[in-house]
């Protein structure tokens, strides 16, 4: 009984010790992980803005254009 009991309470240590490694090597994850989501937000933002750009540009071109067609 006794070194069953002792065998028991080495897993459960080994157990513990194995789960604060773990949690031990992912410290950073979280940090890294946003800051990641944030660089692709950031890319995907300026990319928006560029096609946004482009087009309201290109549409105020065609509307100069036929302003000064109908004006001319």
């Amino acid at each position: 009984m006794t070194l069953r009991l002792l065998q028991l309470y080495v897993a459960a240590r080994m157990t513990a010790a194995e789960l604060r490694a773990r949690a031990a090597d992912q410290d950073g994850e979280g940090v890294i992980s946003t800051a990641i989501a944030v660089l692709v937000m950031a890319l995907l933002g300026a990319a928006m803005w560029l096609a946004f750009k482009g087009i309201f540009d290109g549409a105020a071109q065609k509307a100069g254009s036929a302003v000064d067609r109908i004006g001319g």
